[in-house]
């Protein structure tokens, strides 16, 4: 794993290196996606069922057979362990109290002038979620995804996950009846992005697809945002985990809180930074160690070696510069103190205070959402929420008398606009 110090003169380049990734710009990329959309734009159900032979060599011979019933998610859930069943349970409770709370509603006002202004909040009619099958099964992301739709009030939650081979793991099934998934149809790729973006025979065209998938993924769904909303453009996993050798840090505990993102994927990116020396070589040695026992080794190797970084700061303020420089998906503070540090934070997916908040825990259970942004997007996107699957719209009612004050304003700067239809509709009103 790299070893980076701010004080050398090359830092800048490496960091620029170390952090440079792009999630869905190679050409050839693009134009595979290109091609799979249209034809789904073209052929539908037809080409749905295609590509899902042939990529997730499914065994389904009809788009009925792709499609799971409400009767299949319960029996799912219903033949799991009781104490998955509870975990499960408690995981979906909590998401779902955490994100009640998120939850936005109309309001009014009567201004000076007796005119009525104000905002209507109103859920989205249907949603897409992408949930990844095959290696790539998480329950939790079921969870994240369809229960603040739900705590929306969105009106039909539509599931695509691929079944590699026809298999599914039954605890994103379970999952989704927890959450009250609506429907679920077991394709991926590009194809289910096309199909929820544009609809098919079989599968309703949505309003907003949200959720993770691989590369082919988030470039479909870059394709066909402007016809469906989108969450966002999600790249690999990260996390910054920061340290400044305090006494009762635990480098065996970074270490694997590293190793937790990088075992996501070769792609994923996991960086230490500490004011510590000590503390720094105590966590590579722990990195190396882990690295020896753990079952996804040569995943979380690649990761560690290709994209991880152990990066050595002066001082505090230094290692909250670096924090806002890289502005992590999810941020660890491992200090005595953390909310010392909090006023200082500007730009992170979700914020993990204290040694005893490993990231792990908010993937499953915290209550807050896992779906956050990548790539240094924290600087200007949040995490997915219950105002993602609301929209607004303005309420403006102008009373007789209130209209004419507001309606000469208009006329004059219409006129400055030399916009005349504008001018003379605002005239009428006051004339």
């Amino acid at each position: 794993m790299r070893t980076l110090n701010t004080q050398d003169p090359e830092f800048q380049s490496q960091l620029d290196n170390l952090l440079a990734f792009e999630t869905v710009n190679d050409p050839q990329l693009l134009a595979t996606v290109d091609d799979i959309i249209n034809q789904v734009r073209k052929h539908g159900d037809k080409t749905v069922l295609e590509l899902t032979q042939k990529f997730d060599q499914h065994p389904a011979t009809t788009m009925a057979e792709l499609e799971l019933s409400q009767t299949e998610l319960k029996q799912a859930f219903d033949k799991l362990a009781d104490d998955i069943k509870e975990a499960l349970k408690l995981a979906a409770s909590r998401v779902k109290s955490f994100h009640q709370k998120q939850k936005q509603d109309s309001w009014q006002y009567t201004d000076e002038l007796g005119n009525r202004l104000g905002q209507k909040v109103t859920p989205l009619d249907r949603v897409g979620i992408y949930v990844p099958g095959g290696l790539a099964s998480y329950p939790s992301s079921v969870l994240m995804n369809a229960v603040p739709a739900k705590v929306a009030g969105v009106q039909e939650v539509i599931m695509v996950v691929p079944a590699p081979k026809g298999e599914l793991n039954p605890l994103v099934l379970a999952a989704a009846h927890l959450a009250e998934v609506d429907r679920v149809f077991t394709i991926g790729g590009a194809q289910a992005v096309a199909a929820l973006a544009y609809g098919t025979d079989s599968i309703p065209q949505v309003d907003k697809i949200t959720g993770p998938g691989n590369k082919y993924v988030a470039a479909a769904k870059r394709a066909v945002f402007g016809q469906v909303g989108i969450d966002m453009i999600a790249g690999p996993s990260e996390v910054l985990v920061y340290a400044e050798g305090q006494e009762n840090d635990r480098a065996d505990w970074l270490a694997m809180d590293l190793l937790s993102q990088a075992e996501h994927d070769t792609v994923a990116q996991a960086i230490f930074v500490t004011t510590s020396q000590s503390l720094l070589d105590n966590v590579a040695k722990e990195i190396d160690k882990a690295l020896e026992i753990l079952p996804k080794a040569d995943i979380a190797g690649e990761s560690i070696r290709n994209r991880g970084a152990l990066i050595l700061v002066k001082d505090r303020a230094e290692g909250l510069a670096m924090i806002n420089r890289i502005a992590p998906e999810h941020l660890e503070l491992s200090v005595d103190n953390p909310d010392e540090l909090i006023a200082d934070i500007r730009h992170a997916g979700a914020i993990f205070m204290g040694r005893h908040t490993p990231e792990a825990i908010g993937d499953y259970c915290a209550g807050p959402n896992h779906v956050l942004p990548t790539s240094g997007t924290a600087r200007f996107s949040s995490p997915l929420g219950v105002y993602d699957f609301q929209k607004k719209s303005s309420l403006i009612y102008c009373s007789e008398s209130g209209s004419k004050p507001l309606a000469q304003t208009a006329d004059i700067l219409a006129q400055q606009e030399n916009l005349d239809a504008h001018a003379r509709s605002a005239r009428y009103r006051y004339q």
